[in-house]
């Protein structure tokens, strides 16, 4: 880029580009993104646009559009897949504990007890082989089974699933 195209970029910044961040912010939420990106791609421009004010208000409003769009799109997928979640537990009619009762009992534990818990009961580890996995020693992987199986067990204990099902009655 030639000092005389370094200095249009600078005065068409300063000029314009608080403008164009308005300009942008009908569209999307990052508005200052999508200048930045309309400036980059002014840069690559050879040769320049005869009519550079208006190309940049024209690139702005594309990308801000495509932006708007994209983040619409992300926020539409990420509400589905957090809608989407398998159940820990599938309910049979032989079932000694609720279901329902039971995972959610399992999602109350801290992060470190479910992992260990899970890997335990439904993935068959072995305690050598979790305490590899989570990067602590064996005590440290059994004492988190056993504080995680103690919350479940007061969880899922019969008072505490007739307490929940009259919740749900409610």
């Amino acid at each position: 880029m030639h000092v005389a195209d370094q200095e249009l970029l600078s005065r068409l910044l300063d000029e314009h580009g608080a403008a164009l961040v308005l300009y942008a912010q009908q569209w999307s939420s990052t508005p200052e993104d999508v200048v930045q990106e309309a400036f980059i791609q002014l840069m690559r421009q050879q040769p320049l646009p005869n009519y550079v004010v208006g190309w940049l208000y024209r690139a702005v409003r594309n990308g801000a559009i495509s932006a708007s769009r994209a983040a619409t799109r992300r926020v539409r997928h990420e509400a589905t897949a957090a809608g989407y979640c398998e159940a820990w537990f599938k309910s049979s009619l032989d079932d000694r504990i609720d279901a329902g009762a039971a995972a959610a009992a399992l999602e109350l534990l801290p992060t470190e007890e479910r992992e260990v818990v899970v890997l335990r009961i439904w993935s068959g580890r072995s305690f050598e082989e979790i305490a590899e996995l989570i990067g602590k020693s064996i005590s440290t992987a059994h004492r988190r089974f056993e504080a995680g199986l103690k919350t479940l067990r007061q969880a899922v204990s019969p008072a505490s699933i007739k307490e929940s099902s009259n919740e749900r009655q409610t």
